[in-house]
């Protein structure tokens, strides 16, 4: 199943829910903020992929993301139907 990252604190996060659900796309939302495994999970993901290069380089947290299958996909990947 695909797993999103993100928090419902991240103004990022809601459109990015939305579009998934309003297309019928099953997910497990994974929200970051709401305990510290969840966190935990995200930083190691964040930390061990390369996709996540850029985002760090620029000093964003990297939410929301998708991950489907080892892809990792960002806010305009998954808004632009680039799953």
């Amino acid at each position: 199943m695909k797993k999103l990252y993100g928090s419902y604190l991240c103004p990022d996060c809601p459109p990015v829910i939305e579009f998934l659900q309003n297309n019928n796309i099953d997910f497990e939302f994974v929200n970051i903020t709401d305990s510290i495994s969840n966190l935990k999970e995200f930083l190691y993901l964040r930390d061990t992929e390369d996709a996540f290069d850029d985002i760090k380089k620029e000093n964003f947290v990297g939410i929301p993301c998708l991950v489907d299958n080892g892809k990792i996909y960002f806010q305009d990947e998954i808004l632009n139907g680039k799953l």
